[in-house]
């Protein structure tokens, strides 16, 4: 088995991750079971494959081997595509899942429920030693309700209804949300590229 190291340590993400790269030989560890520094990189980019590319890099200079990162977050067309990379941290200094969304909810308090639309955004971005890479990127289109439902998720779960559904991720429940959720999309682009080079070994 062939070990990656990624970045994030957020145990649900790295169960959905190695939930693919298990099947090539390829077993997740996290950066701080690998003996890496815990630095914080600066998400300092402009897009969701800059922040993801950035983290993935940085982990991979201090571990010389194979890093994984993902970026997230969410794009509402009312908002000119915000909190877009700024999802975790748009109410400031401090923010929360209930702040953010109290924020989102004031900004869109106006807009009518033709125009909430938005999508959910997840890039994955595996780094190989010698420079190679692969970026999956998964999107989940839908909308944002005026009030949170649900009491399941998390972030801006409670408020986003995904196209082709009645209830939020917040109501879904795990199961559900991991089948069609921006992160299982992407996460279906990985495993279709990484077929494709076990292919061309």
């Amino acid at each position: 088995m062939k070990r990656i190291i990624i970045a994030s340590q957020n145990k649900h993400k790295i169960q959905e991750i190695e939930a693919i790269t298990k099947k090539f030989g390829m077993f997740l560890v996290p950066r701080s079971e690998a003996g890496i520094p815990d630095i914080e990189v600066e998400e300092d980019g402009e897009t969701f494959e800059e922040n993801s590319y950035k983290k993935a890099y940085e982990i991979m200079k201090l571990a010389g081997e194979m890093t994984i990162a993902d970026d997230s977050g969410l794009m509402v067309d009312a908002l000119d595509g915000a909190p877009g990379v700024y999802s975790a941290r748009f109410s400031g200094a401090g923010a929360t899942d209930r702040s953010n969304n109290e924020k989102l909810l004031a900004l869109l308090k106006d807009v009518q429920e033709e125009k909430r639309t938005a999508k959910f955004v997840s890039v994955i971005t595996m780094i190989y030693p010698h420079g190679d890479k692969i970026v999956a990127r998964g999107e989940c289109q839908g909308r944002i309700i005026f009030e949170e439902r649900g009491s399941g998720g998390f972030g801006y779960d409670p408020l986003f209804v995904p196209d082709g559904y009645d209830s939020t991720f917040a109501e879904l429940g795990a199961e559900e949300k991991n089948k069609i959720s921006h992160r299982a999309r992407a996460l279906e682009i990985l495993e279709r590229e990484l077929r494709c080079r076990q292919k061309d070994l």
